[in-house]
């Protein structure tokens, strides 16, 4: 029974979903496009344990144990954060789960803030897991209480796969009434959670096992569901997700095309056996990578004629638009709103008065005296660094890949080989990097830029402001290589320096440039303002 109407974010509806089913933890790091997630929790419901984590693979655990002790936990993470939880959350498949989890993936096609647009898809087929994909924020917010009581009646974890265009797009939701979190239910078979090979095999077949009940439910679930106009259709529409809303935006009903929508995962197939014999050809419309269209192709046999991103009836690349579906669907885009041709994009810069430009300026004044000289990055907002006018920076991969990349081309007897950090990603996947580094006595520079935030996602929390000398030393780093400066121009000349002392310095030696970021030091004053004027 509604009791009320929000406007709501995707992300807010999931998260006001999880807390009207009972959560008592949310564990997650900061990621676009799913941070907001947390956020909400963390304003709305302070009852429910929020506090950021390091990394997504700690955030993964902390879920797991939660789930142990029989209460209700969510885990959110952006797409590539899927990459560190992988190890955690492939074996809680084969541990089972107590208390129910779920698993938020926020995938971003088209890489609006991203390294790539990778599927999260694949990871719940991959674990064999049932895998949720609202197609609405009112489908987001309802199937949070449906996600966790199909991950206690399995007995594993359920992936729920959002995109961007759902996480950050508002619609009215209508919301009931919450449930009360779960009581504390230790759990009592201490066998399934103790993955020794003898205890692993068994559990295995039990998740093998449970394939076919986990497929029945996605036959029956309330969120796979056909929309049909007569008995045959020449066009039939596989619809996934978000792809449904755009679909539908397409008046498929007076084109005389069937539709399928798909958000319960594994594919019912049965279901899509009984709508291809009533359409002569299938789209498969999905925002992602083709991880449906690869199915139903396998399903239906090379004959069955398909059409979509392996085709080429739908770009293989970036998000799905309802423009692209209009094609797909025998439309002309040409009557489409004037949009305007000529507008140059403007590249996106640090910003004025941050102290990631200061360690540029400081590090490119000194490494304009070695020409052989690599920088490499990492993942933050002093990633722009890459772009002009600093252009100080040689690579960017995955997160906390600076400090071991610079090691491997130091291995190489590239010198000086120097590594930027971000305090965040330091902590999140850097510091066993500079473990490696410390225990080989590489020949590298790591310059910890420290802005006492996790700024690019927003200003949460960084999980070692304040720690960070003392981690540098207890990984060995020798405290005469460990300097602490302030980037401000005043100090230039004591940077540079302690730069070009450490660049020929033969192993590890660590510099912190310590200033808070200039967004979150604004939000402060703005914010004590606001307490005076009251």
């Amino acid at each position: 029974m509604m009791i009320e109407r929000k406007l709501l974010l995707g992300d807010e509806a999931i998260a006001l979903g999880a807390i009207h089913a009972g959560i008592s933890g949310v564990y997650a790091y900061p990621g676009t496009p799913s941070t907001e997630i947390t956020e909400f929790i963390q304003a709305y419901a302070p009852e429910v344990r929020s506090r950021w984590c390091t990394n997504e693979k700690t955030a993964m655990e902390a879920a797991l144990g939660m789930s142990y002790a029989g209460k209700r936990a969510i885990v959110c993470m952006k797409h590539v954060g899927m990459n560190v939880a992988a190890d955690a959350f492939v074996n809680s498949a084969i541990t089972g789960v107590n208390g129910g989890v779920v698993v938020l993936a926020a995938d971003d096609p088209s890489m609006h803030s991203s390294q790539n647009e990778q599927d999260s898809r694949f990871y719940g087929k991959f674990a064999m897991v049932p895998i949720l994909e609202p197609s609405s924020q009112q489908e987001a917010y309802d199937m949070m209480l449906y996600a966790f009581e199909l991950s206690e009646n399995y007995r594993v974890p359920v992936l729920m796969r959002i995109v961007t265009r759902l996480a950050h797009s508002r619609a009215g939701v209508e919301v009931t009434l919450p449930q009360p979190q779960k009581a504390l239910e230790v759990e009592s078979d201490r066998t399934h959670w103790v993955l020794l090979p003898g205890n692993a095999r068994r559990q295995y077949a039990s998740l093998v096992a449970k394939q076919s009940d986990m497929l029945t439910s996605s036959e029956q679930s309330p969120y796979n569901k056909v929309v049909a106009k007569g008995e045959h259709c020449s066009l039939g529409v596989v619809a996934c997700g978000i792809a449904y809303n755009y679909v539908m935006e397409n008046a498929p009903e007076t084109r005389g095309v069937a539709v399928l929508k798909i958000s319960q995962y594994p594919l019912p197939e049965n279901t899509i056996r009984e709508f291809a014999s009533k359409c002569d050809c299938l789209l498969i419309a999905e925002d992602g990578q083709p991880v449906v269209e690869e199915q139903v192709k396998a399903l239906l046999g090379a004959d069955y004629p398909l059409k979509g991103r392996l085709t080429g009836d739908l770009p293989r690349m970036g998000e799905l638009t309802p423009d692209a579906l209009d094609l797909a669907l025998g439309g002309d885009v040409k009557n489409v709103p004037y949009m305007a041709q000529n507008v140059v994009s403007r590249p996106p810069a640090l910003c004025q008065g941050c102290g990631h430009r200061d360690v540029y300026d400081a590090l490119n004044r000194v490494i304009k005296e070695y020409p052989s000289a690599r920088v490499f990055g990492d993942i933050g907002c002093y990633t722009l660094g890459a772009l002009p006018p600093f252009r100080a920076i040689d690579s960017c991969v995955d997160m906390g890949a600076s400090i071991t990349m610079a090691k491997g081309a130091a291995d190489a007897g590239l010198h000086p080989a120097i590594a930027v950090i971000g305090d965040s990603t330091f902590t999140h996947s850097g510091m066993t990097g500079l473990l490696d580094a410390v225990n080989d006595n590489s020949n590298i520079t790591v310059i910890i830029s420290d802005n006492l935030t996790t700024a690019m996602t927003g200003g949460q929390d960084s999980a070692g402001t304040n720690k960070f000398e003392a981690i540098c030393r207890g990984l060995g780093v020798e405290p005469e290589h460990l300097h602490v400066v302030v980037p401000i121009p005043k100090n230039m000349e004591e940077i540079t320096c302690i730069i070009r002392q450490e660049i020929e310095y033969e192993g590890v030696s660590v510099i912190i440039p310590r200033r808070e970021c200039i967004q979150t030091l604004n939000r402060k004053l703005r914010q004590k303002r606001a307490g005076k004027d009251e």
